[in-house]
């Protein structure tokens, strides 16, 4: 269970890089035990918040508070420093061995030979490269690479540590067993971590909380769950994955449920809004489900219309289908599916979905 009290905050803080405005966040705070993910497309100022909150990158104004105490070059910095721990995309490792690599952080704070064979032999195998310990860093693969560089970060028992993109130039098998003992690590260490990721499955699987941020702001903050399925804005549903997004107007409301007129069509709806009301209607592609003709599900469902699909790209097991309905609309299916259904460019089918997978957002 995650601390109440946030260990780390911020406050009014803005931050330039290269004399350009970077970061405007007026209040962010990270809980003790939690994985905080802050995600938004390359340039949104993910890498520049992680810099600051390690205190890498000087800040223009605001406050940085470490369990309620205010850090600056001249309060408490180098105090701080000892208990954070930063992993980048590329491992940056010493021209050295992968112990004398783990052991780097722990030399520096004059810990006995025996403390440091005992904490670096436990990182190693905890990370899975036990095996590993006097090869030469430079003789590394990417994996084990980063393996070496998460084991150094883990060895100074940091109170918080900070991970840019720490998969992203790796392989898929690479980077699943890599998340997968990560996730275990911090579960079984109930390290504070704070990660910048464009990806946003990762932080799905990591994430505690997560913050959406755009052009230096955050945008958004709250669960996974929350984020994923009730984003704020067009911004954050794009980027979130619901790649149907419709603009239109309520024309009917009932008991929990409202018709949204649309160019091209009506769409039912679970929601709140009056008469009149400009919403946005947000659809997952994995949502919708195609059909060759009305089956008996499909003439129960509201939301069923008639469509012609535009174009088929596949995704390796899954493929996307764009559809025109009267409005574009997207769906995701198998590839079973597309060749069951004999899907191609200008095949009529039927696309349906149902109230709850709609999200409304007012304008």
């Amino acid at each position: 269970m995650n601390s109440a009290s946030p260990i780390l905050e911020i406050k009014d803080l803005q931050a330039k890089r290269g004399g350009v405005p970077v970061l405007d966040i007026p209040d962010l705070d990270i809980r003790g035990g939690e994985v905080f993910s802050l995600i938004g497309p390359n340039g949104s100022g993910k890498s520049s918040l992680l810099l600051v909150l390690a205190c890498l990158l000087p800040w223009r104004r605001g406050f940085l508070l470490f369990k309620g105490s205010s850090i600056t070059p001249g309060n408490g910095l180098m105090a701080y420093r000892r208990k954070i721990a930063m992993v980048f995309q590329e491992p940056l490792l010493f021209d050295a061995t992968v112990s004398d690599n783990v052991a780097a952080g722990l030399k520096i704070r004059a810990m006995s030979r025996a403390d440091i064979h005992r904490i670096v032999t436990e990182c190693l195998d905890r990370f899975g490269i036990g095996h590993l310990g006097e090869r030469h860093a430079r003789k590394l693969s990417g994996g084990e690479a980063q393996r070496t560089s998460l084991a150094r970060a883990f060895a100074i028992h940091p109170e918080i540590i900070f991970l840019d993109e720490p998969f992203s130039s790796l392989d898929p098998p690479t980077r699943e067993g890599l998340i997968d003992d990560l996730q275990r690590i911090l579960k079984e260490t109930r390290t504070t971590a704070v990660m910048a990721t464009h990806d946003r499955l990762e932080a799905l699987r990591l994430s505690d909380r997560m913050a959406v941020m755009k052009d230096g702001k955050i945008v958004q903050t709250g669960s996974p769950e929350a984020v994923m399925n009730h984003p704020l804005d067009e911004f954050v549903a794009s980027f979130v994955g619901m790649e149907t997004i419709l603009s239109g107007e309520i024309i009917k409301t009932g008991s929990g449920t409202v018709m949204v007129h649309l160019q091209g069509g009506d769409i039912e709806a679970i929601g709140s809004a009056r008469p009149g009301d400009r919403v946005i209607c947000c659809i997952r592609p994995e949502q919708v489900t195609l059909s060759t003709g009305l089956s008996q599900e499909s003439v129960s469902t509201r939301n069923t219309f008639a469509g012609r699909v535009t174009r088929i790209v596949p995704l390796g097991l899954f493929h996307k289908v764009s559809l025109d309905c009267g409005f574009f609309l997207t769906a995701y299916v198998t590839s079973a599916s597309v060749e069951n259904l004999d899907l191609k460019e200008g095949k009529p089918v039927f696309a349906s979905f149902k109230a709850t997978a709609v999200h409304l957002i007012r304008k």
